[in-house]
């Protein structure tokens, strides 16, 4: 594995640290309290090519790789878990638009997003999260329209998308029978049902959707009809490298909040068990990271990188929390006051073992690949 980066890779690096350290990390507690992030924060990003890190530059992408993908979500999450979700989900809802979307579908939705717009994945049902198969939303013919009906749960901003991405049943009961559709923001009969009151990333809106006689032309349909799962499982391949990255960048902003309390405190530094502690906690961000990078260049080579995907993100969120805890270990009680961003990451972190592939889900992507090798 070749651990140099690149001028380009560090440059997309340093612009998303200097706007994490210099907007980001001063006004994240703001976000939090006022439960919003301003569009004028995703515009900024946009200038800097953070909102399409991989999408060609004739699409208004960055063209920087995915390796400066995920290094720019540790950076942006280590300022604003809240921002950076909505950064990884839009930078997700591009690339499948980019690479399964017609010449028209391309043109019309991956600039947009590419300046800053938000771009939703409604996949999750109430009882089809971690199991699309078992999806009840279903989209049927009406001449050469789809109509469209049903509802979606935990839907990251999507009170607020430019495009949202939709998978539908269109066929068999099953995997096989899910379809995917573009739907835009002004669809006649798309319903903003409810916002979720979370424990975390409270900046960023999490709501329900309700699809009801929502009609979509021909164009709308994304892939082929019948293709949605295979379209969803590959999308979410590339989310789990930034969601590990994302959770990473939260659990560095704990050690780092964690280390400079410590060199404060020379006495507590020199205890044993903090020393023990803070060596772990360098050590699983350490291997995070790698295994991070590692996804993160297969699949920019084009290679096979599922299996890789599933490790970064199971050991990296399972890694992040844990970094998380041994940070409130090495501040103690007052850490847990909401006046300290500690108590914030804690409960902002939680949430990356869940979405993306909950950590059991991708431990069965793990064990499967091993097993068929």
């Amino acid at each position: 594995m070749e651990l140099s980066l690149t001028p380009a890779q560090e440059a997309r690096r340093d612009a998303a640290r200097a706007f994490a350290e210099q907007v980001l990390s001063l006004r994240a507690a703001e976000f939090e309290r006022e439960e919003r992030v301003p569009q004028e924060i995703y515009s900024e990003l946009a200038e800097r090519g953070l909102m399409a890190v991989n999408l060609p530059e004739e699409l208004g992408g960055s063209d920087a790789g995915v390796v400066a993908y995920a290094l720019s979500m540790m950076e942006i999450a280590r300022g604003c878990a809240s921002t950076a979700v909505t950064m990884a989900v839009t930078n997700m809802v591009g690339e499948v638009i980019a690479r399964f979307g017609t010449e028209a579908q391309r043109a019309r939705y991956c600039p947009l997003l590419a300046a800053g717009r938000h771009g939703a994945f409604a996949l999750s049902e109430v009882d089809a999260g971690s199991d699309p198969g078992a999806m009840r939303t279903r989209a049927r013919r009406d001449g050469d329209d789809w109509i469209l009906d049903g509802t979606k749960q935990w839907i990251s901003h999507g009170d607020s998308s430019a495009v949202l991405v939709v998978w539908a049943r269109t066929g068999e009961d099953g995997p096989k029978g899910l379809s995917c559709f573009l739907v835009p923001e002004d669809a006649e009969g798309l319903v903003v049902d409810k916002h979720e009151d979370k424990m975390g990333l409270r900046g960023s809106h999490t709501c329900a959707l309700a699809f009801s006689d929502l009609r979509l032309p021909a164009d709308a349909l994304l892939g082929e009809q019948g293709a949605g799962f295979p379209i969803a499982m590959m999308a979410l391949d590339g989310g789990r490298i930034g969601i590990a990255s994302q959770a990473l960048g939260i659990a560095q902003a704990a050690h780092d909040f964690a280390l400079a309390y410590l060199k404060q405190c020379p006495e507590r530094a020199a205890e044993q068990d903090a020393q023990f502690l803070l060596a772990d906690m360098r050590t699983r961000l350490a291997a995070g990271r790698l295994l991070v990078l590692r996804a993160a260049l297969l699949k920019e080579r084009h290679q096979p990188f599922s299996r890789e995907a599933s490790m970064a993100k199971l050991y990296a969120t399972e890694g992040a929390f844990r970094v998380t805890q041994m940070a409130l270990s090495l501040v103690g009680a007052e850490a847990e006051s909401a006046r300290m961003p500690l108590e914030r990451h804690m409960r902002d972190v939680r949430v990356t073992r869940i979405y993306e592939g909950t950590s059991e889900v991708q431990r069965i992507v793990i064990a499967r690949h091993v097993l068929s090798a």
